[in-house]
């Protein structure tokens, strides 16, 4: 499948051995360039407009947050130093954005939920391209992570993941999930995916009934990892890594569950938990610094255009 609307890649100016270096770094979910300590007097809650839906959350290398809305696809970037922020993205009706990454080239992939993935610039908020991933009905495009030289897109009503290359150029690949993986009918299954820590899989939530999931990037087949120390991770959601721990945030449990990955992220041994009073359905994590970075979703709050709306800083 190609783009709606093509457009040449900055990534391809970058040149060769450039872009291969980048392709892998960016890949690896692992921390952006920030030294320990860094915004220990930076605000730790950051609002949104009344009514803004968030779900997703994005950090690139500069101390800046990307945050999606559900109501209308619009994205808000704010300063993580001052805590100021704007709207970058005005949106427009019938688009929603939930799951977000920022690449190394200033692209900012947007899981856009109506089988729909967006690419933004993410200095001037601008549409650069759109994938149809889908049909607009019966699936749900939820979240995306950066792996190798392709976004990666969870559908929560269907089991196949989604591979939109990174650059905008090329082809979307659509990787059918086998093996182990379970699809139950009319809940939200896929959710939060993160790299493997070998940079060869992926590692996937399926919120219902809790499991994780490492898929093999190549062929699909998904092996159920292994869960010690904890029974489930019911409401998953957003997934972070740092190296071989994993962070999953379990949404309505206001909780950020802290495993431990064997080599082969096979096993999670659960090492602690987070949780703040601060959360209010927290759904997706970003890291800057020593810091997760959450949108509060308040899912069990009303859900309207007066509704306030926020994010929070925890240590990590």
């Amino acid at each position: 499948m190609t783009p709606n609307h093509p457009h040449p890649s900055r990534r391809a100016l970058l040149g060769g051995a450039a872009l291969a270096t980048l392709a892998v770094a960016a890949g690896t979910g692992t921390a952006t360039a920030a030294p320990a300590g860094t915004g220990a007097t930076w605000p730790t809650e950051f609002p949104l407009p009344d009514g803004w839906l968030p779900e997703g959350i994005a950090i690139g290398r500069k101390p800046y947050a990307y945050m999606g809305s559900r109501a209308n696809g619009a994205i808000h970037r704010t300063d993580l130093r001052t805590g100021e922020g704007q709207v970058l993205y005005a949106g427009a009706t019938g688009q929603v954005a939930v799951g977000l990454k920022l690449d190394t080239d200033g692209l900012l992939y947007v899981a856009g939920n109506t089988g729909v993935a967006r690419v933004h610039d993410s200095r001037t908020g601008d549409i650069v391209t759109t994938y149809q991933l889908t049909e607009a009905t019966g699936h749900f495009i939820n979240d995306v992570t950066l792996l190798g030289d392709r976004a990666w897109f969870t559908d929560s009503r269907a089991a196949a993941l989604h591979g939109v290359p990174r650059g905008c150029e090329g082809t979307v690949r659509t990787l059918p999930l086998t093996g182990d993986w379970v699809q139950t009918p009319d809940v939200n299954n896929a959710n939060g995916i993160v790299g493997a820590p070998d940079g060869r899989a992926l590692i996937v939530v399926s919120s219902t009934p809790g499991k994780l999931y490492n898929v093999s990037v190549r062929t699909g087949f998904a092996t159920e990892i292994t869960l010690v120390g904890a029974d489930s991770v019911a409401a998953g959601d957003g997934l972070w890594r740092i190296g071989r721990t994993l962070y999953v945030v379990q949404n309505r449990l206001n909780l950020i569950s802290v495993f431990d990955l064997d080599a082969r992220a096979t096993t999670a041994t659960l090492r602690r938990t987070i949780t703040d009073p601060r959360f209010d359905v927290p759904t997706t994590a970003a890291q800057f610094g020593d810091r997760l970075y959450l949108v509060n979703a308040r899912f069990t709050s009303p859900q309207t255009p007066e509704t306030t709306f926020n994010a929070v800083a925890v240590p990590i």
